[in-house]
């Protein structure tokens, strides 16, 4: 293994323990981090009581599907940037995806979240000096499309 394919597997493993075990509201909405490979994550998650909106249809609460959509985001953004950081060491990374902020963020909601588990993927659609743009995906275990997001997060 390369020096440089080396780094990048302990940069996305640290990245991946920080996001599963350090970020406690991504605990709280069940998020697991599937992939985290080129600039595309995916996360999913699992349908609990907890994350019901509906109590009489029993589906997602809009809270949690705009939330998993801007945690989405924010990762995206952060895998948008390594392109650009060239030999910036892990700490400096690590440092920088620290500093992702949402600017601005966009939901359109086109099903109701029902599903046994929902799989949130994210698309880097520009990455600049100080913002990036993503867009992202919520599909439910059926494969139908539950809601679309784009959003600005802060990268500098």
């Amino acid at each position: 293994m390369t020096h440089h394919k080396a780094s990048e597997t302990k940069l996305l493993d640290s990245i991946h323990e920080i996001f599963a075990e350090k970020i406690p509201f991504n605990k709280v909405l069940g998020l697991d981090v599937v992939s985290l490979t080129g600039e595309s994550p995916v996360l999913r998650f699992a349908m609990r009581p907890e994350l019901v909106g509906n109590f009489v249809r029993g589906n997602l609460h809009g809270g949690v599907i705009s939330s998993v959509i801007d945690v989405c985001g924010g990762l995206t953004a952060f895998l948008g940037l390594q392109n650009k950081l060239g030999d910036e060491s892990i700490e400096e990374r690590l440092k920088r995806f620290a500093r992702i902020g949402t600017i601005d963020m966009r939901v359109d909601y086109l099903r109701p979240g029902l599903g046994k588990w929902f799989v949130a993927k994210g698309y880097i659609l520009r990455t600049g000096n100080k913002v990036a743009v993503t867009r992202m995906e919520l599909h439910n275990d059926t494969d139908e499309l539950i809601a679309i997001g784009t959003g600005a997060y802060t990268v500098a």
